[in-house]
């Protein structure tokens, strides 16, 4: 007769043959697992990049900037610090013509919509 000891180290190195109970019942576990665990439990949520290029129309450029972006900088300067964001980000030089902030239901802002001229 095993010991309990010896159970649970075959459990853990997966000591058991292809075709047994044991190994049925731990893939069955694993895929419960895996298929019954909520996505907020690991906080794992996909996030969208920091600044994305949107399409525009007649000249100009669009970029949506996230919120954190631009938080701790003062309105005055918000509008050079997108340039140097946006520039960090593409490589290119882009002049911020018109910084919007996108706000939700609440007032809070979510994000900046920042108009450039390349």
């Amino acid at each position: 007769m095993a010991s309990p000891a010896s159970g649970l180290k075959r459990f853990l190195f997966w000591d058991y043959p292809r075709a047994g109970w044991q190994y049925d019942v731990m893939v069955g576990l694993i895929l419960a697992f895996i298929f019954l665990t909520p996505r907020d439990v690991f906080r794992d949520q996909p996030k969208a990049s920091n600044i994305v290029m949107l399409p525009a129309e007649h000249g100009t450029n669009v970029f949506w900037m996230d919120s954190e972006q631009l938080s701790s900088v003062p309105e005055n300067e918000r509008t050079a610090k997108a340039s140097v964001l946006i520039k960090a980000r593409t490589g290119k030089k882009y002049d911020v013509i018109r910084l919007e902030p996108i706000v939700d239901s609440e007032q809070e802002i979510k994000g900046y919509m920042a108009f450039t001229t390349p």
